[in-house]
């Protein structure tokens, strides 16, 4: 059971290593956080996205990732980041515009993770009806791929800060078996992910949110 176990991480390394080749060494990963409407802070956790590219960059075979981008879904660009981010605290609000260029850029092959930051969940779960009218988030069980894509979490989600003693969710929107929307609630990777002044949060949660963070970027590139 070791050396299977062991096997299936050397073959994941393997395929990862040969689909950063592919990439181009001219080309590097980066994250483009949404900037979105309706008075969220879009903006929050700002030392999130630059720790978590640094842990990639570090610990993985993706060794050459660019500076956070900040995109507005309507700029003429945004259809050029095949990884979307979104968080915040606050009301989430898309324009019309926004809406057809998001469900556009999902449909064509665009990845996006959604982090409650906690204050989100009301508006973004409405906004993505409106995004994908038909669609339901359904709930990912701990054996889904994007729990063991790099590291191993056999109980889901980390569980960074708590809020409403509620459990972590990983939520998923798909589209022809493809998941296209990722939405982690109740967790708060995002404040994981910050320096480690800002919550004074044990290193332990620290480093599992980051490698969360890890597996959700890894899952999203080769799925």
């Amino acid at each position: 059971m070791l050396v299977m176990k062991h096997s299936h991480r050397v073959v994941r390394q393997y395929l990862i290593i040969l689909f950063v080749i592919s990439l181009g060494f001219s080309q590097q990963f980066t994250i483009a956080r949404i900037h979105y409407g309706g008075g969220g802070d879009w903006y929050s956790d700002p030392s999130s996205i630059p720790n978590l590219l640094r842990y990639l960059r570090t610990n993985t075979p993706i060794s050459q990732t660019g500076e956070e981008t900040r995109i507005k879904l309507t700029d003429g660009d945004a259809g050029h980041f095949p990884y979307l981010y979104l968080t915040g605290h606050g009301n989430i609000r898309f324009t019309e515009d926004e809406i057809i260029a998001l469900r556009s850029f999902l449909l064509n092959g665009a990845f996006l993770h959604a982090d409650d930051n906690y204050g989100m969940d009301e508006s973004f779960r409405r906004e993505m009806k409106r995004v994908f009218p038909n669609k339901d988030f359904l709930e990912l069980p701990y054996n889904h791929a994007v729990f063991s894509s790099f590291y191993k979490f056999e109980k889901g989600l980390p569980k960074v800060h708590e809020h409403d003693n509620k459990p972590p969710q990983a939520l998923g929107l798909f589209h022809n078996d493809r998941l296209v929307v990722l939405y982690t609630y109740e967790s708060d990777l995002g404040d994981g992910w910050e320096d480690g002044s800002v919550h004074n949060d044990p290193l332990s949660i620290r480093e599992a949110a980051l490698k969360m963070g890890v597996n959700i970027i890894y899952f999203a590139l080769t799925q």
